[in-house]
Parts: C-alpha cells; sequence; structure tokens
C-alpha cells in the first residue's frame, strides 16, 4: 500500500519528532510562537529544515526573490538555532534582535536554548510582525 503523501504540518511534526538534539523542545516551541503570530504564516520543510512562509494572497513576483518565505530555522548546529530571514533587510528592526550585513539581504537571529526563546518571544512576535506589514498584496 502506497504511503500517502504528509501535510505540511504534518511533515514538520514528523520532523521536529525526529531531531536528535538538545534544541528539538526549543524549535517545537519557536514553531508555535512563529504560527500564532498571524493566521496567514504557514510552515513546511524546505532548505532542509522548518521554513516559515506567507500563505496569504500576494501580487505575482519572481520566485527568486524568496518574497513569499519568511525564516527558516537552521538547527545544524547542537549548540544555537539559527533563525534566518533570507530578506531580513527589509525589516526595521531596533532591537537588535537581528545580526548581519549579508550582501545576500538576509539577517539572523540566535537562539540557545528554551529558555532564550521564551525571553525572545516578543522581539521575534514584532519582527515577524514588521516582515509582513512589507508584504505585497
Amino acid at each position: 500500500m502506497a504511503k500517502s503523501k504528509l501535510s505540511n504540518e504534518e511533515e514538520v511534526s514528523e520532523y521536529i519528532s525526529k531531531l536528535e538534539t538538545p534544541l528539538a523542545e526549543t524549535v517545537r516551541y519557536l514553531t508555535e510562537v512563529i504560527l500564532e503570530t498571524d493566521t496567514e504564516i504557514a510552515s513546511h520543510i524546505k532548505w532542509n529544515s522548518v521554513s516559515f512562509y506567507y500563505s496569504g494572497e500576494m501580487k505575482e513576483f519572481d520566485p527568486k526573490e524568496y518574497k513569499r518565505d519568511l525564516l527558516v530555522l537552521n538547527i545544524h548546529r547542537k549548540d544555537q538555532i539559527l533563525i534566518v530571514f533570507p530578506t531580513g533587510n527589509k525589516i526595521n528592526d531596533t532591537s537588535g534582535f537581528l545580526e548581519g550585513n549579508y550582501t545576500d539581504g538576509r539577517k539572523l537571529a540566535k537562539i540557545k536554548d528554551l529558555e532564550e526563546a521564551k525571553v525572545k518571544k516578543d522581539a521575534l512576535q514584532n519582527v515577524i510582525k514588521d516582515w509582513l506589514s512589507k508584504i505585497e498584496k
């Protein structure tokens, strides 16, 4: 019997459940925080990790511009999670949450554990809301 394709949400849940890192609970927490920020944020597995995107209506654009891609949780290290915003240079962050000045336009935030994720929850949600406010609908 052929296995049916998992929904994006099921795929993400399965991915997180199979993580062999002490950061798995932090990834689970961050996923909940990001998804609760706005109903038009969805998750899937992209770039070999849990990624989030805007699921609502948008003006047409070149897919290489990554305008729909909000962020990806880079969990390939054992000691921290990198929250990568591919178009982070468009976000107005005065809190210092986002770091980096990359030529490709991305910005990063670093989370070392669940406690730090909880402390930085508001900053994360604020940069997400700023990103959402700039979507060309």
